[in-house]
């Protein structure tokens, strides 16, 4: 799907406030509210927009800490890499997971209250994952920068 102008400044005003109301929404991309409606189903159906969430503060939610995990498989045959990446995508405790070119095959992204938290999810399903050779841990002092909305480029 080709992006114009509109559905770039709707997009933009979306990934900042994925509530507001189509009227809203419609008066400040210069739209009537039916033409945005009809714009913001055409997104959805292309799969531009994916879903709409709710970000929630890492940290008043007692997650304080981020742990990036490199994990390097004991192979690279399909059904190696498929049995990690599904058992992956099913932990709770895997918010991001990457598959990565160079020393490690994935990278993770784990947030955790504490170390003692972090122990926990090593244990219970880090160590648990399929193929794992090997692990590094890296732990994070504080973000710099977290970003959610994706730069669509000028209007």
């Amino acid at each position: 799907m080709k992006l114009d102008r509109i559905d770039r400044k709707i997009l933009d005003i979306l990934q900042r406030d994925g509530r507001i109301a189509n009227a809203d929404l419609a008066e400040q991309v210069g739209l009537s509210a039916s033409a945005c409606l009809r714009r913001m189903r055409a997104l959805e159906e292309a799969g531009v927009i994916s879903k709409y969430v709710a970000l929630l503060d890492q940290r008043k939610i007692g997650k304080r800490m981020d742990v990036f995990v490199e994990i390097s498989l004991v192979g690279q045959s399909n059904e190696v890499l498929e049995a990690f990446e599904k058992a992956a995508a099913r932990s709770n405790e895997i918010m991001e997971c990457f598959l990565m070119a160079g020393d490690a095959d994935y990278m993770l992204r784990v947030a955790a209250a504490d170390p003692v938290d972090f122990e926990r999810i090593h244990r219970e399903e880090l160590a648990r994952l399929p193929g794992v050779a090997r692990m590094k841990s890296l732990f994070a002092i504080r973000p710099i920068v977290r970003k959610t909305s994706f730069h669509l480029g000028p209007e």
